[in-house]
């Protein structure tokens, strides 16, 4: 493959981002948006052209004769070499993943670039957003197309520098500093972990390479030479604080606390980085680094484990709350930790009829979910932004009836609604039944607690759907009427829901393989109707509740008081961080680290400067400028030296 293209893919936002960044001080709007649009259409074009060559072109460098799909370095440079065979280097890497993430950033990116300018047309900083959403796009794209981990782990910070910029957009607004700053921090404590597991695994290994360490891990397994620490072997412990940085990206539990407080940001923001592209970048991980965790069965669980608690703790937490962003940032996490269980339930080589077995099925179902969900979630917020724009409220309490008054925006946020819930055809029906499949087949426990949590998905959806668009009208209506927002917003709402009514139908498991080889993905119905069954009573159960303006929510509201206050201020997730922080580490810990070093440690040097000075005001009469007193005292002192060696020599 030409190497241009590759290039381009990263060269063209990063030059955008410096474009805008320095020039945007002096350029109209109007130049600035159309340089940003510009810049990743091309982007995406280019993309998409080296995503089509490697799945369809069938060059020998991508797949054999045998159909199975080779990675491919486009480029390798070497940047850092600490010994003779642990090397640093930058490169672009080619595989199913990496090709499919490209298009899934770009794609996802030029909808959010084209949406911004009509979302945020009359705001102050509009030069310098395309300019971080510029930044931000090239950070991600570096990360997926990355040859190594030590590459990744420079674009993994990126992002968390974008996504602190992105957040914090509104800067003058103390809440969106205030998010900015809990995001960086807590992704900060997460990526701390990620760095020490891949110097243990670089330690071990010799190596950073990707595909040194994934093409033969049973002798990563043997160079790390049975080493172990606290009952757990190195690289078990190498692999779970690896994925500790995912957990941070991903907000998987107890990691999660920054995301919901990201919808301080630009709603555009919400639909770039919180839904499609920055919080997939932990599944992505798993995913690259998949044959090593399938060495350690110990820290696949802890994957599934997480990935299970999060998933229905978000889907509960999403019932009850009044932002329409913070529903779906729940549900974003929901989702994320559903396809954290898909890859963790993948471990165990069992066939399982003739086309395909529970490795590749589960890989599989995680990674076309990534895909599915990547496009109606970004629809879903994207859809949110058109409501906010209309509105200019978060709050759901501000809407309803909106259906008649926002025609384009209604009958979008349905597909994706019906999407995300699992209804066929659309495209969350295809990925999440894969899902389920593997789970199954795995053991029932994780398939039947995994489809509770679609149940709950369907419900908390569709509430939120009912409450916006067929609840009672607001009053204020009559002051301002709502409507849909402008072409440039209406577009990408329409282009993403039409990929979400097809997307499931694209030959997924032949084009992105586990192991290189396509996988023929087909229904289970077994597994299909009785999750489209249990999608449906949930819907069901939420039109009867919320489709028209009735007392049924407030008595169910009434009857669980606790639960649904706990379920509504996050089970206080973030109010045990702030006991922990501040009477715990500052109240308890570092005050009384400060009293000792108050009343210790500077009272003990208090004390010999005290000493010092009593005694330097003493012996202050000695130095009185009389030469007579000086002789004087040379004379003492030399008797008393002559006196100390006569007593030292007797």
């Amino acid at each position: 493959m030409d190497v241009t293209l590759p290039i381009l893919i990263l060269a063209i936002p990063i030059a955008m981002f410096l474009i805008l960044g320095i020039g945007g001080v002096v350029m109209p709007r109007k130049v600035a948006g159309v340089l940003g649009i510009l810049g990743m259409g091309t982007c995406a074009v280019l993309a998409y052209t080296v995503a089509f060559t490697y799945f369809f072109s069938g060059a020998p460098d991508f797949i054999t004769e045998a159909g199975q799909r080779l990675q491919y370095q486009v480029f390798d440079v070497t940047w850092l070499s600490f010994t003779e065979k642990l090397v640093v280097k930058l490169g672009f890497l080619l595989d199913p993943i990496s090709a499919m993430m490209l298009v899934v950033i770009t794609t996802i990116s030029f909808m959010v670039h084209l949406y911004s300018w009509g979302y945020m047309e009359h705001e102050p900083g509009f030069q310098r957003y395309y300019a971080f959403l510029s930044l931000f796009s090239f950070s991600m794209l570096g990360l997926v197309v990355a040859t190594n981990i030590f590459q990744m782990y420079i674009f993994w910070e990126l992002v968390g520098v974008s996504s602190y910029l992105l957040i914090g957009f509104f800067y003058k607004l103390p809440s969106a500093v205030s998010a900015s700053k809990k995001a960086f921090i807590v992704t900060r404590f997460a990526d701390l972990g990620f760095l020490i597991g891949i110097l243990l695994l670089s330690y071990y290994t010799n190596t950073f390479n990707f595909e040194a360490l994934t093409s033969n891990p049973e002798l990563v397994m043997q160079e790390c030479g049975g080493a172990t620490f606290m009952g757990a072997s190195v690289m078990t412990w190498a692999m779970v604080l690896i994925f500790m940085g995912g957990m941070g990206k991903s907000a998987m539990m107890p990691l999660h606390i920054w995301l919901p407080d990201a919808m301080e940001g630009p709603t555009p923001v919400s639909a770039l980085i919180h839904a499609a592209t920055m919080v997939v970048a932990g599944v992505y991980l798993v995913a690259r680094m998949f044959p090593c965790y399938c060495q350690v069965p110990a820290s696949m669980d802890f994957v599934g484990i997480v990935g299970a608690i999060t998933a229905f703790y978000a889907a509960v937490v999403a019932c009850c709350q009044i932002d329409i962003k913070r529903v779906l940032a729940f549900s974003t996490i929901s989702q994320i930790a559903f396809m954290m269980v898909s890859l963790a339930v993948a471990r165990d080589y069992v066939p399982v009829g003739e086309h395909w077995h529970a490795p590749g099925l589960g890989y599989m179902a995680s990674m076309f979910h990534l895909f599915t969900h990547a496009m109606f979630k970004a629809l879903l917020f994207l859809g949110a932004g058109c409501l906010i724009h209309a509105v200019h409220s978060n709050n759901y309490t501000a809407m309803g009836g909106l259906r008649k008054y926002m025609p384009i925006t209604h009958w979008t946020f349905l597909i994706g609604c019906l999407a995300i819930a699992g209804i066929p055809p659309f495209s969350g029906f295809f990925s999440k039944d894969e899902m389920l499949a593997a789970m199954y087949q795995n053991s029932f426990f994780w398939g039947a607690w995994m489809t509770m949590v679609a149940g709950l998905t369907a419900f908390y959806m569709f509430r939120l759907y009912y409450l916006i668009f067929w609840w009672e009208e607001n009053e204020h209506y009559k002051e301002h009427k709502p409507h849909d927002g402008p072409w440039q917003m209406s577009l990408p709402l329409i282009i993403l829901a039409l990929v979400s009514c097809v997307a499931g139908f694209i030959p997924f498991g032949e084009l992105v393989t586990y192991n290189g080889e396509p996988y023929h993905i087909h229904l289970e119905m077994g597994v299909a109707i009785p999750s489209v069954v249990v999608a449906v009573i949930a819907i069901a159960l939420a039109t009867w509740l919320y489709r028209v303006k009735n007392d049924k929510p407030a008595k169910m509201r009434a009857a669980l008081p606790t639960l649904w206050e706990a379920a509504h201020r996050r089970f206080y997730w973030d109010e045990i961080y702030m006991f922990i922080t501040h009477r715990i580490i500052f109240g308890i810990i570092c005050q009384s680290i400060a009293w000792f070093d108050r009343h210790v440690i500077d009272a003990t040097m208090d004390g010999f400067a005290k000493i010092t000075q009593k005694c330097s005001y003493s012996i202050r009469g000695m130095q009185n400028g009389h030469i007579q007193a000086y002789v004087a005292w040379y004379l003492f002192g030399a008797v008393a030296l002559a006196a100390i060696a006569w007593l030292a020599l007797a």
